[in-house]
């Protein structure tokens, strides 16, 4: 079992930055931040490999630099040059190394134009 708590989200102008810190209970395998708007299914925002090896969607590339801390059992999102379109509700997601799958609680991310 890995809890996960959020943290880092609010609200924003366009272009602003913000920062998303996951902390895990335990150490965990795979990390990743998806988001959900209203109306639209929950999409992955980028993932990590605990060596950090890294996947982005194609809308964040550039922008958005997903990180860790295995020492800290932390994954992190920096999120630059936010555009309105980034607005969602952000969840942290990890894999245990038993394989199970685990999710924050979500953390609101609004960005105004």
């Amino acid at each position: 079992q890995v809890q996960l708590v959020e943290s880092g989200g609010g609200s924003v102008q366009a272009g602003g930055s913000l920062r998303l810190s996951c902390a895990a209970s335990n150490s965990i395998n795979l990390g990743g931040w998806y988001r959900q708007a209203p109306g639209k299914q929950r999409e992955l925002v980028a993932s990590i490999t605990y060596r950090g090896s890294t996947n982005y969607a194609d809308s964040v590339k550039g922008r958005f630099t997903i990180s860790r801390d295995n020492a800290k059992n932390t994954v992190l999102l920096q999120m630059n040059s936010l555009k309105p379109e980034d607005t969602a509700v952000y969840y942290c997601n990890a894999f245990s190394w038993a394989g199970g799958s685990f999710w924050g609680q979500g953390t609101q991310v609004t960005v105004s134009s």
